[in-house]
This record gives structure tokens, sequence and C-alpha cells, in this order.
């Protein structure tokens, strides 16, 4: 069983980890501190084996707590800024993960954690490249900027920025965009959802998908759905098997 620290002055980046964290049957105890200082005692008090930990925190930076730390705590580092990843790794990290990141990269990350702590084997270097081409492909990765609509007669294209959230009907698809109307794509959400970038929509339900930052509120239900509010007054539903979506909307 793992104690795992989260570190980061952002309270909703904390809780995005912490709802993933919850998920896994090996994390006994989750542990969180606002900035460097607090994480320090916070580890000294707990030991965690396993710490996420932010790089840019007023007070100790992520990078100088990291130089603290003991050899057997396996750090993960979470950040915005990609130009600290060779400092990283020199600092034994086991990963990088660089926000915004899905679930998939993030239950990578711990993965990687589970096994160093088993083998207690010394960091790959060797590896070190090959992150941060990983960390580059997954930025530079091409999703449509604009979708092409067949009508009789016609060929419309929506621009992705003007998506506010998109509903399935079968093979079809209703495009719903800011100016308030709706375009139907002969398409289905599965293949729409591979379209899109994940750090800008999030399939919330079998049958919709929903640009993060049109979320306003969130309100859970006694059948463990979630009503999804947007900004724009819709109300959609977050299904309860998609409840690990939490995290990606909140991060």
């Amino acid at each position: 069983m793992h104690k795992v620290m989260i570190t980061d002055d952002e309270p909703l980046a904390r809780e995005a980890i912490k709802l993933l964290l919850q998920e896994q049957t090996d994390v006994a105890e989750i542990i969180e501190a606002k900035d460097g200082n607090d994480a320090l005692q916070q580890y000294q008090t707990h030991a965690p084996d396993i710490v996420f930990l932010d790089i840019q925190m007023p007070g100790i930076t992520g990078i100088e707590l990291a130089e603290q730390l003991q050899k057997e705590c396996v750090v993960i580092f979470v950040t915005a800024y990609d130009q600290y990843a060779i400092t990283a790794f020199e600092l034994n990290a086991i990963d990088y993960l660089l926000k915004p990141f899905n679930n998939k990269r993030f239950y990578q990350a711990l993965d990687k954690a589970r096994n160093k702590i088993k083998e207690r084997e010394v960091a790959d270097y060797k590896q070190v490249g090959q992150l941060i081409r990983h960390m580059m492909d997954e930025q530079d990765r091409h999703y449509k900027s604009r979708l092409v609509i067949r009508d009789p007669g016609r060929i419309r294209l929506i621009d992705v920025d003007q998506i506010n959230f998109i509903l399935g009907a079968g093979n079809y698809a209703e495009i719903h965009t800011f100016d308030g109307n709706m375009v139907l794509h002969r398409e289905t959400l599965s293949t729409l959802e591979s379209q899109l970038d994940p750090n800008i929509f999030v399939r919330i339900h079998r049958s919709s998908i929903v640009r993060r930052s049109s979320v306003s509120e969130l309100h859970p239900n006694e059948k463990g759905d979630y009503a999804v509010l947007l900004k724009t007054g819709e109300s959609l539903t977050l299904s309860r098997r998609n409840k690990h979506k939490l995290a990606e909307l909140m991060n």
C-alpha cells in the first residue's frame, strides 16, 4: 500500500489528482500540501513514498523541495512548463506530467512510480530523451481545427473554436455552437472524440462531448450522476460510469 503526497498551490489541481488517486486500491493515504514549505513538513510527518510535485510554487519551489527529499521517495513532477524536464530527471524524478494531462497519461506515470518502488532500482537516465520526445509528441499532435459538414448541395466548415458541446444521435452528431445554432453532422460521437483535442473537449456521457471551458457548475444527484451546467445555460449529464472524467473537467 502506498502513501501519496500531492503538492500544488492550486486547490483544483490538487483535487483533480486526488480524485484519480481515490480510485486506486493500493493507495492507503493521500496527503495534500499547498506549497513547498507545507510539503516539507508533511513529508517529515507522513513519509510518503510517492510525491506529485508542482514546480512553480511560492516559497520553496518544486525543484528545491525535490533536492531535500529522500531517494526512497518517488517524485513525479506536475507542471505547465516543459523547460524543467532535464533538471527534473537529474533529480531522479520518475516522470514529468505536463499540464493539462489526461487520465491515461496520469496512470502511466503512477504505474512507473509503482514499478520504481517495487524494483528499487536506480533511474535509467537514458530514458530522459525518450520521455521528453514523448511530451513533445503529445504537444505537437494534430487535431482538427475545423469540421467539414456535407449537406445536400453544399459543404460547410465549422471552426472547432466555435463548438460549445456535441450530442450524439446514432450515426449523427448535433454540433452546438456558441451562437446558439445546431448543425447536424453525419459522424459518430466516437469518431469526433478522436478528432478533437482532449485537452479542450471531454466526453462525459455516451451521447455527449463538452468543451472543458464551457462548464460552470457540477451538481451530483442521488443516482450517482452529475448535472453539468454550462455557462451558456444548457444542462448536460455526466454519467456515473464516466465519474472519472470529473478530474479531467477540473484539471
